[in-house]
């Protein structure tokens, strides 16, 4: 690739980005009521379960409307500087910051819940104790980058906690995610048959959880950092 083929396809990326930004920005104030309907059928309970594991000082990545706010422990929500979440889309933030105040946690709206990406986090190495993401890897152009980034966050010893919908356990159901990936890719940006787990497996991270739901589609991971390494390289 040229330097010209590259600037031009930097260029492309970003604004390909800029456009499903301003999506979730559209979207932002119908989101809940679709989602969590959705959410009720297809994985019931593994938002509950997995943030039931985060502890210490907390970084959500892709925290979208705040609906794993209520299930992280209060030792977490509760405590100045506790957490923090980031995202991509100003309007999921806005959604976010009203939902932590109808819940009375511990919060600053504007410096705990802030604008980021998660493929290159404003944040220093080894600052948090768990980085949680649900939902949300499926979401982002280089899931890699954004993996290789939370384990930079982490302390030694840090928690990873990931939940999302992935390439199915039952050939069938592969096929049919491979023609959504067809549509959904281009159009939103959505994939539907990533395996996060593999790059926690690949960088030697300690799995504490795993679990696959309805019929493999659904994955739940708690991996811990080793405690001699400051964060993994991808």
């Amino acid at each position: 690739m040229t330097s010209d083929d590259g600037a031009q396809h930097g260029r492309a990326e970003r604004g390909r980005a800029a456009r499903l930004r301003r999506r979730w920005d559209r979207e932002s104030a119908g989101y809940d009521r679709a989602f969590t309907a959705a959410e009720r059928r297809m994985f019931p309970g593994v938002r509950e379960r997995l943030c039931a594991l985060a502890e210490g000082r907390t970084l959500e990545v892709a925290v979208g409307t705040g609906l794993n706010l209520e299930h992280l422990p209060p030792a977490v929500t509760a405590r100045p500087d506790g957490y923090v979440g980031v995202d991509q889309s100003a309007g999921m933030l806005d959604v976010a910051r009203s939902r932590a105040a109808r819940l009375g946690l511990g919060i600053d709206p504007d410096a705990d819940l802030r604008v980021g990406d998660a493929q290159a986090l404003d944040l220093p190495d080894a600052a948090f104790d768990t980085v949680v993401c649900t939902f949300s890897l499926c979401g982002i152009a280089d899931e890699r980058a954004a993996l290789a980034e939370m384990t930079r966050v982490l302390r030694p010893g840090g928690l990873l906690l990931l939940a999302d919908h992935v390439a199915s356990s039952a050939w069938p159901v592969r096929a049919l995610q491979a023609l959504a990936d067809a549509v959904s890719v281009p159009l939103a940006g959505e994939h539907f048959r990533r395996r996060p787990m593999r790059w926690v497996l690949d960088r030697g991270l300690a799995i504490e959880e795993h679990a696959r739901t309805r019929a493999g589609v659904v994955e739940l991971v708690a991996a811990r950092v080793p405690a001699t390494v400051r964060g993994v390289s991808r």
